[in-house]
């Protein structure tokens, strides 16, 4: 495969939402859900996050257990795997905790409506930047690179937007989601995949592998795409 095997996580609830109307990263995740994640982060080569995500939450995407972080050392790589943003206009705050928090490898992916000031600051605080000169990032491009620049092994953290337009494009190899026992509602609170949509002819097909009822009340549920 020229690109990384790729899975999306999400934390939703019983309603599909990942986040409030307000879009404040609200908690969904259990205890024992965020300790799966932090394992899933630590056996990733890389952390994908879209533009919304990026910039409104500032995401650390760091692995908090000590012992995992030491147990990736031993293999041999870095204590935090590659965070990689993808955004239209890279307006992030350079003491954005996705740049400054780690260590890790930061890596974005951005277009020419970035300001050349702008790219030449964070190239300036050590992020790797990759522009396109098009009005929207190609993320087949991006994937492309992120293979050969050694994340063979790609985590995807969201939001509804990126997670749809790389499911549509044919892009991830598979979805693990954690649905907890409680309703958000609201119209305009994203959900596990947002963007544009489908008509019913072209939905996506997945196969379920895996289905576990959790003691906190959640499910989690693991697919495979088609």
């Amino acid at each position: 495969m020229n690109r990384p095997y790729t899975f999306i996580n999400v934390a939703m609830t019983a309603d599909g939402k990942i986040d409030t109307f307000e879009r404040r990263g609200s908690a969904i995740s259990s205890r024992r859900d965020k300790e799966r994640v932090d394992q899933l982060r630590a056996l990733a080569d890389g952390i994908l996050v879209g533009g919304r995500t990026l910039l409104d939450e500032q995401p650390r995407l760091t692995v908090k257990s000590e012992a995992l972080r030491e147990g990736r050392v031993q293999r041999g790589v870095s204590p935090n795997p590659v965070k990689v943003g993808v955004v239209t206009v890279a307006d992030i705050a350079p003491d954005s905790d996705f740049i400054k928090v780690g260590p890790a490898r930061v890596v974005i992916f951005t277009t020419s409506q970035t300001s050349i000031p702008q790219l030449e600051s964070l190239r300036s605080l050590g992020v790797e930047v990759f522009v396109d000169d098009a009005p929207r990032v190609d993320l087949h491009n991006m994937m492309l690179t992120l293979k050969k620049i050694g994340v063979d092994h790609l985590m995807v953290e969201g939001g509804g937007t990126m997670n749809f337009e790389l499911m549509r494009l044919g892009l991830v190899d598979e979805l693990t989601v954690y649905v907890a026992p409680m309703i958000f509602g609201g119209a305009s609170a994203p959900t596990l995949a947002d963007g544009l949509g489908l008509p019913r002819d072209a939905a996506i097909e997945m196969k379920l592998i895996d289905v576990e009822r959790w003691e906190d009340g959640g499910v989690f549920l693991r697919y495979k795409f088609e």
